[in-house]
């Protein structure tokens, strides 16, 4: 991997990640206008699976119950409730800033579950991202819909439980990950859609190409492209050096919803923003300084 960071190509890449995630809030929030969250989350599972079918490979052995942890953790429960917050909400700027909560989560988690420790530094970030998200909640852009933050805070917890899930998870590339994430959690999206989404299936097919195009560019863009030109930048440098870039997917995100979706901000959300996202940033370069140094240094 490299060590002198994103330069060139790669960071025109990371560009294009951003762009096309950011873009995934505004066509998944048009689409939801017409198909209700879980069903829709199946219908891009659903693409992306069609796609992704023939080129899978089976998990090593004993990889199975991970496999199948991860892809209800990812699949299931983070996509169905993300798309359930942000249909609730009524703007893009407060769901695209409180999901990035699952970093300091998926710091905690890591730290508890499998012994990760970090210094007081990045205690302090963690620290910072939540009491933002505190603030974020009293704006009064958040405060007509409550729910959709706690939903959203709960898809980013089971994002974070997911992300560390899948770190022992060996021997599966990118597109087998997806692809087998898409096939195991299409059945339970669909049984949660036919039992708490009524009408739901009659709204698919009376839904325009409003809706189906937001699900096909869900899946085709924000799933098979950004997170694939994600897996190959990963391939080529350190994580820490790519996670503070991706910091400027909900910044675009913001943006788009104010010039876009109408989205007016106060300055409670302003400052919870920053508090969240610059709590991150913080986490993602301590953890960038933790790659350069010698192999025996610790986080001080």
């Amino acid at each position: 991997m490299g060590t002198r960071g994103l330069q060139g190509r790669d960071l025109v890449l990371v560009f294009v990640v951003c762009i096309v995630w950011a873009g995934n809030f505004l066509t998944s929030a048009f689409a939801l206008r017409e198909i209700p969250p879980f069903l829709f989350t199946a219908v891009r599972l659903g693409i992306l699976a069609l796609v992704l079918g023939a080129f899978i490979r089976p998990p090593p052995r004993g990889q199975w119950p991970r496999l199948l942890a991860v892809a209800v953790c990812n699949g299931v429960l983070h996509f169905g409730l993300s798309f359930w917050a942000l249909h609730l909400a009524g703007n893009l700027s407060s769901p695209a800033i409180v999901m990035q909560s699952y970093v300091p989560m998926a710091a905690l988690l890591a730290w508890w579950w499998l012994g990760e420790r970090f210094g007081w530094r990045t205690g302090v970030a963690i620290a910072v991202s939540f009491a933002g998200v505190l603030v974020l909640g009293f704006d009064p852009l958040v405060l007509h819909h409550p729910q959709a933050v706690l939903l959203m805070l709960t898809a980013a917890f089971f994002l974070a439980l997911g992300t560390v899930l899948m770190r022992p998870l060996k021997g599966l590339g990118m597109v087998s990950q997806q692809g087998w994430t898409a096939i195991i959690a299409l059945p339970p999206l669909l049984a949660l859609s036919a039992v708490f989404e009524p009408g739901g299936f009659g709204a698919l097919r009376a839904a325009s190409w409003i809706g189906w195009g937001g699900a096909a560019y869900s899946a085709l863009f924000a799933s098979l492209l950004g997170h694939g030109i994600y897996y190959v930048l990963v391939q080529k440098h350190p994580v820490a050096q790519v996670t503070p870039w991706l910091l400027l997917s909900p910044v675009l995100a913001v943006v788009l919803g104010i010039v876009v979706w109408g989205d007016r901000p106060g300055p409670q959300l302003w400052i919870g923003g920053a508090m969240v996202l610059g709590g991150v940033l913080l986490i993602a370069l301590r953890a960038l300084t933790k790659t350069r140094s010698p192999p025996l240094a610790e986080e001080c």
